[in-house]
């Protein structure tokens, strides 16, 4: 079996360092993800933050957060990811993708200050709207600027490392949670949120001295600053040979796609468009089935659905999840060019197919201390089969 190798950079040919690092820089964009989306699981689990904000009551007088009102809360988010998603091509070719990014970190930022300041769950709802708006256009844009910045040998692995950053936002969000749950006042919820504006502020701050991607600017027929920002990318004089070649590259795959026109939908849709409709719906059914597989289940109601199995210390049970989907991520780097895409995504819906059925019967039929440790045990073998497949490669499914 092929070894973990990455084709290396011919001689000559500049330096890929600049490329590499701002692309690595780039994926910070998805622990603002992993972040949002992690935090939210612990804080419906936390003891204060249910007194606080729960509207129903048990026959004991007791609070409790409704199902209704734990589904507005999680699934709110995925609503403005959409939109923002929908969103995310026309923001960054109107504003450029590192303007388009830093735009999307303030839209994120603004729903922060929401959840943040939140004393009521409207309040709360309205603000991770506001920041999935946010999510969704860095979502898409993010790998935008990753694929058009970062060098052909290794941008594979360059867009990969989004996922990864997702993962590690997971894990630093459980790290929170775990800091903060036995507070018995608003920091037990807050101080988790609010970290959210660091990692906004780092991504905002960082992309103003990063430039601006050099397709983006043969759009606009901005040449010579084109051949600056590819000078800076690949460490070699505007007017050295190379970087004629691959501007003169990136303009003649630009002047084809303007040659073809503009499709719409429904003609890309009808039977004439061939192998294109195959192509979309093999793409769009594999970002489906990504989200249907359940893997958002563990990180959104991870904690809870401990908590409800009967399982003690489901904060920390949570954060060994997390730390097994980052250790597991790393894997889908070298199998999915060793394996390639498809025997990757059978591999992994076979394993997480068997560590789904296992935990559905052990939840069932029993609440033994070793049926708990069983079922933490497949949902953690479940990650392992997520994070190195599925959770890896629909995000270079185009590559």
């Amino acid at each position: 079996m092929a070894g973990f190798r990455f084709q290396v950079q011919k001689e000559g040919s500049g330096s890929a360092g600049v490329a590499i690092a701002i692309g690595l820089f780039v994926a910070f964009g998805g622990i603002l993800f992993g972040y949002d989306t992690g935090t939210i699981g612990g804080i419906l689990g936390m003891d204060y933050w249910i007194k606080e904000f729960a509207r129903d009551e048990d026959e004991n007088g007791m609070k409790f957060i409704g199902s209704a009102d734990k589904s507005l809360i999680v699934s709110i988010l995925s609503v403005g990811t959409f939109f923002g998603a929908l969103l995310s091509a026309q923001v960054a070719d109107f504003f450029g993708r590192k303007h388009g990014l830093m735009i999307s970190s303030v839209v994120f930022t603004i729903g922060v200050i929401f959840q943040t300041a939140a004393t009521e769950i409207i309040i709360l709802v309205v603000g991770r709207l506001i920041a999935g708006l946010g999510v969704g256009l860095l979502s898409a844009q993010v790998p935008m600027y990753q694929s058009e910045t970062s060098p052909k040998w290794i941008r594979g692995a360059i867009v990969g490392s989004y996922q990864l950053a997702i993962t590690i936002g997971l894990l630093l969000a459980s790290c929170a949670n775990q800091g903060t749950h036995e507070r018995q006042d608003t920091g037990s919820y807050r101080i988790p949120l609010s970290i959210q504006f660091v990692w906004a502020l780092i991504l905002f701050f960082g992309m103003m001295l990063l430039p601006e991607t050099p397709r983006f600017l043969i759009k606009r027929n901005r040449f010579d600053d084109a051949a600056k920002s590819l000078s800076t990318l690949r460490r070699l004089p505007p007017d050295h040979p190379e970087i004629i070649a691959e501007l003169n590259e990136i303009k003649a795959n630009h002047e084809y796609e303007m040659s073809i026109g503009q499709t719409s939908y429904k003609e890309l849709l009808s039977n004439q468009s061939g192998f294109l409709r195959k192509r979309l719906l093999t793409g769009v059914g594999i970002q489906v089935f990504q989200q249907l597989s359940g893997a958002n289940f563990i990180f959104y109601y991870g904690t809870t659905f401990f908590q409800s199995a009967g399982i003690k210390n489901s904060f920390v049970v949570s954060l060994i999840t997390n730390c097994v989907n980052v250790v597991s991520t790393l894997p889908g780097l070298w199998l999915v060019d060793n394996w390639g895409r498809r025997n990757l995504l059978l591999f992994g819906a076979a394993g997480m197919f068997i560590c789904q059925f296992v935990v559905a019967i052990v939840g069932t039929v029993s609440q033994s201390q070793a049926a708990h440790n069983t079922l933490v045990a497949f949902v953690c073998i479940y990650i392992f089969f997520f994070a190195s497949s599925w959770g890896y490669v629909d995000s270079i499914q185009t590559l």
